[in-house]
């Protein structure tokens, strides 16, 4: 299998960020449109956990704008052959103790007709998990 090829990783790279503005403009729908439909979806939040697509759009709507305090530390972006990846993100909030972590699980599920959606060659989110942690356990 092949790891990080170059194509994919721009592929994926677009949709990751496709979703960080659907976050920061709590864009909806895009955020639907970025999860694969399944009753296989799964989140796993902070204080939450969802599964199936269902269960997330109801999460999604109940949602408030992402804040704004929020500053992402790095991504880490690896892929696993042409239709699999993960997106790992460690993010600090200003004004906060709390240190968060986020792992995405794309995989090349979706139509790929949508690339103005940032939805280039049908990457959909199949599962995530977010947590937090002090800021002082992160040193």
């Amino acid at each position: 299998m092949n790891v990080n090829i170059a194509h994919v990783v721009v592929e994926v790279a677009a949709a990751y960020a496709a979703y960080e503005k659907a976050l920061a403009d709590n864009d909806v729908l895009l955020l639907y449109a970025l999860t694969w439909e399944s009753p296989h979806t799964v989140h796993y939040g902070f204080d939450d956990m969802q599964y199936g697509s269902a269960e997330i759009r109801k999460l999604n709507a109940l949602r408030h704008p992402f804040n704004n305090g929020v500053v992402a530390a790095s991504t880490t972006i690896t892929t696993f052959g042409h239709d699999n990846a993960t997106v790992s993100t460690e993010f600090g909030c200003e004004d906060s103790e709390l240190y968060g972590r986020r792992t995405l699980v794309w995989a090349r599920v979706g139509p790929d007709s949508q690339p103005e959606a940032g939805l280039h060659g049908g990457w959909r989110i199949v599962a995530s998990h977010e947590s937090v942690v002090s800021r002082r356990a992160c040193i």
